[in-house]
C-alpha cells in the first residue's frame, strides 16, 4: 500500500493525515515533499495524524526526525497523534519518544500549541496497562 497524505488546518495549526505505510523510496519522498512544500509556505506547527499509518521503516522514521528538527529549526513545533501500537513500540525502541510530543486525541494535540489549554498527554504507562489487559 502506498502512502496517502490529506493537509488539512484545524485553528491554524497544519494537520497531515498519513494513510498506509511510511518507507523507503516514493512514500518516504512523498512525505518530505509535503514538509517541504508546508516550510516554504511558512508553517511552523504541525500535527502527524498516524491514525492509518500501517508501518514506518526506518526511513520513514528518519523523514519523521527530519520533519520534527525543520519545524523545531523554524521556532515551532512538530506532534504525533493517534499512533497504533507497533507504532509506539518502535518510537520507544529507537528512544525518539523521548523527543516526540504524542497525544491519543487530536484536539488535545491543537490544544497543547496554545498555553493555558487544558491537555492531557500521552501516558506510556496508561498504555501498556491497557495493552496488557488486552491481551
Amino acid at each position: 500500500m502506498s502512502l496517502d497524505i490529506q493537509q488539512r488546518e484545524l485553528e491554524g495549526i497544519q494537520i497531515l493525515d498519513m494513510k498506509g505505510r511510511l518507507t523507503v523510496g516514493e512514500e518516504s519522498t512523498k512525505f518530505r515533499d509535503a514538509v517541504r512544500r508546508m516550510a516554504e509556505a511558512g508553517v511552523t506547527n504541525a500535527i502527524l495524524n498516524l491514525k492509518q499509518l500501517d508501518y514506518i521503516d526506518s526511513t520513514g522514521l528518519g523523514g519523521m526526525v527530519v520533519c520534527y528538527t525543520t519545524f523545531s529549526k523554524a521556532g515551532g513545533a512538530l506532534k504525533l497523534v493517534n499512533l497504533n501500537k507497533r507504532n509506539i513500540e518502535l518510537l520507544f525502541l529507537t528512544k525518539l519518544i523521548t523527543i516526540f510530543e504524542l497525544f491519543n486525541d487530536e484536539q488535545d494535540a491543537i490544544n497543547s500549541f496554545f498555553p493555558g489549554r487544558e491537555v492531557k498527554s500521552f501516558d506510556i504507562l496508561d498504555f501498556v496497562q491497557g495493552s496488557d489487559q488486552g491481551s
